[in-house]
C-alpha cells in the first residue's frame, strides 16, 4: 500500500476504542450507581472487539498510512495486541475495587483513552501524530492517580502532573527544533533531511524529544512520578500506568533512534540512559517495604532494559522483535504481580504476605511466577525477552551494557525474594497469625492465576513467537 492511503480502515482499532470511550462515558452519564457494573462489561467487549481487528491488521500490515504520518505497520500491530489484551487484564484484576465505586464508568474511559493514545504513540510516524500519542496517553493518567482522594494519590497526581506537562513541553521544544532543521515533520523526510543538518541541532532535538518520551517510559529523568503514584494510586491504576503508556513509549522511542543520523550517535544517549535507568530502579527498590512501590520501582529498572534493543536500533536484526517479544512477556508478568495485590487488599506491607501460600496457594504461585519472571528466570516470557534484547545489544556493538544489564538482573533478585520468602513461610513458623482480610476477590485471584500460567506460557512458546515476529516484520 502507499503512504498516501487514506482508508479509515487502517485505524479501525483506534476507533473502536475512540468511540467505544465516548459510548461508555454516555453510557455511565445515564445509568444509577447500582447498575454502574455495566459499563465494564461494555468496556470489555469494546476492548474485545479492537483487539480482533488489531488481530486481523497485524496478520496483512498496510506500512505508512495517511500520507506516512501513522505507520500501520508489524510493530504497531504488536503494540495494539499487546496494549488492548493488558488493558483487559487491568480491567478484570480492578473488577472487586471498582465494583460500587461511584467514578467507575469514568475511570474505564479514562482507561480507554489512555490505552488508545500510547497505541497513537507506539505508530506515530510524524512529530506531530507523536505530540498528540503523548497528550492523549498522559492526560488521563492525571486524573486516574487522582480518583483516590487521599494524600498519597494526590502527591502522586501532583508529580505525575508536573513531570508530565515539563516532559511534554522538552518533547514538544525537540519537535520545533528537529522541524527547524529539516523543514518537515514526517520520518520519512526526517531520515532524508536530518543529516545534512548541523549536527548540534539535531542531537538536541533528538535528546528533548527523547528526554520527553522518558516520562511514558518511566526511564531517568522523567521517571520520579512512577512510585509515587503506583503507591498512592489505586491498584487498577497502578498496575495500569506502569504497563500500558511504557509500551507505546519504547517502540516510539525506537522509530525515533532508527531514522536518527549516524553523526547525532542517538544510540549512545540511549544506552546510557539504559545503564542508568536499571541501575537506580535495582538500588531503589532494595529499600521498598510496599509491594506497589516495590513494583513502581521495578517498572523502572525494566524500562532500562527495554532500552536495550532502542539503543540498537538499525545496528541489529535482533532488535525488534526482541523489543515486541520483551514488552509482551513483561506486560504479563507486571500485570500478574498486581493482580496478585489487588486479589490480597489490606497487605501494604512485604510482611503482611506471610503465610499467603498456605491460605491461597494458587496466588501466591502466580505471584513466584511474576517476579520470577521479572527477574529474568527461565522458562518465564521475560526471560525470553532478555535473552533476546541481551543478544541484541551484543549484536549492535554495546557489550559492556549486556554486563551492566546482565549484573543489574542478578542484584534484582534481591528485593524480589523480600516479597516472596515472607508468601512462602507458614504463619505459625513465625509465630503470627494470618494477615490481611477474610474475603477473597475472585476476579482479581483468577486474573492472577491467569497470567501466571501466560507468563509460562508464553516463556515456552517464545521461539514460535519469534517466528511470527519474524515474519511478521519482514513484511
Amino acid at each position: 500500500m502507499t503512504s498516501m492511503n487514506m482508508s479509515p480502515t487502517y485505524l479501525l482499532p483506534e476507533a473502536i476504542l475512540f468511540a467505544g470511550a465516548v459510548l461508555t462515558l454516555l453510557t455511565g452519564s445515564f445509568l444509577p450507581q447500582r447498575r454502574l457494573g455495566l459499563t465494564r462489561v461494555l468496556t470489555v467487549l469494546v476492548l474485545v472487539a479492537a483487539g480482533l481487528t488489531a488481530a486481523v491488521a497485524w496478520a496483512d500490515p498496510a506500512g505508512p498510512v495517511f500520507a506516512g504520518t501513522f505507520a500501520a505497520d508489524g510493530p504497531t500491530g504488536a503494540a495494539r495486541v499487546i496494549i488492548i489484551g493488558a488493558t483487559i487484564l487491568v480491567v478484570t484484576l480492578g473488577t472487586p475495587e471498582l465494583t460500587g465505586r461511584a467514578r467507575q464508568a469514568e475511570t474505564y474511559v479514562l482507561l480507554l483513552l489512555s490505552a488508545l493514545g500510547s497505541v497513537v504513540l507506539a505508530g506515530a510516524n510524524d512529530l506531530l501524530v507523536l505530540a498528540v500519542g503523548f497528550l492523549l496517553s498522559s492526560v488521563p493518567l492525571y486524573a486516574l492517580v487522582g480518583m483516590e482522594r487521599t494524600a498519597l494519590a494526590a502527591e502522586g497526581a501532583l508529580k505525575t502532573y508536573l513531570i508530565g506537562a515539563l516532559t511534554g513541553i522538552l518533547l514538544l521544544l525537540g519537535a520545533t527544533v528537529l522541524f527547524g532543521v529539516a523543514g518537515t515533520t514526517g520520518y520519512g523526510e526526517l531520515a532524508a533531511a536530518l543529516p545534512e543538518a548541523p549536527v548540534a541541532a539535531v542531537t538536541l532535538g533528538l535528546i528533548a524529544v527523547l528526554g520527553g518520551l522518558t516520562f511514558k517510559m518511566g526511564a531517568v529523568p522523567g521517571h520520579f512520578w512512577v512510585p509515587d503514584a503506583a503507591q498512592g494510586a489505586s491498584t487498577t491504576v497502578a498496575a495500569f500506568l506502569t504497563t500500558v503508556p511504557k509500551i507505546g513509549a519504547v517502540i516510539a522511542a525506537y522509530r525515533l533512534v532508527d531514522l536518527a543520523p549516524v553523526s547525532a550517535d542517538a544510540g549512545l544517549f540511549v544506552a546510557l540512559l539504559a545503564a542508568v535507568t536499571m541501575t537506580l530502579g535495582n538500588l531503589a527498590a532494595f529499600a521498598q517495604t510496599d509491594p506497589r512501590r516495590l513494583l513502581g520501582w521495578s517498572t523502572v529498572s525494566q524500562a532500562g532494559y527495554l532500552l536495550l534493543p532502542v539503543a540498537v536500533a538499525g545496528r541489529s536484526d535482533l532488535a525488534i522483535p526482541s523489543m515486541l517479544l520483551y514488552l509482551a512477556g513483561y506486560a504479563l508478568s507486571n500485570l500478574t504481580g498486581f493482580a496478585v495485590v489487588a486479589a490480597s487488599p489490606g497487605r501494604s506491607d512485604l510482611s503482611a504476605y506471610r503465610g499467603l501460600a498456605g491460605s491461597r496457594p494458587w496466588v501466591a504461585g502466580a505471584l513466584l511466577v511474576a517476579l520470577l519472571s521479572l527477574v529474568g528466570t527461565p522458562p518465564t516470557a521475560v526471560f525470553a525477552g532478555k535473552l533476546t534484547t541481551f543478544a541484541a545489544a551484543w549484536d549492535g556493538g554495546l557489550a559492556w551494557l549486556v554486563v551492566i544489564a546482565a549484573l543489574n538482573t542478578v542484584a534484582s533478585l534481591f528485593y524480589y525474594l523480600r516479597w516472596l520468602a515472607p508468601a512462602f513461610r507458614t504463619a505459625e513458623s513465625i509465630g503470627l497469625e494470618q494477615t490481611g482480610p477474610a474475603t477473597r476477590d475472585g476476579w482479581a485471584g483468577a486474573t492472577a492465576v491467569a497470567g501466571g500460567a501466560a507468563v509460562l506460557v508464553l516463556g515456552l512458546a517464545a521461539p514460535l513467537l519469534w517466528t511470527v515476529l519474524e515474519g511478521q516484520l519482514a513484511r
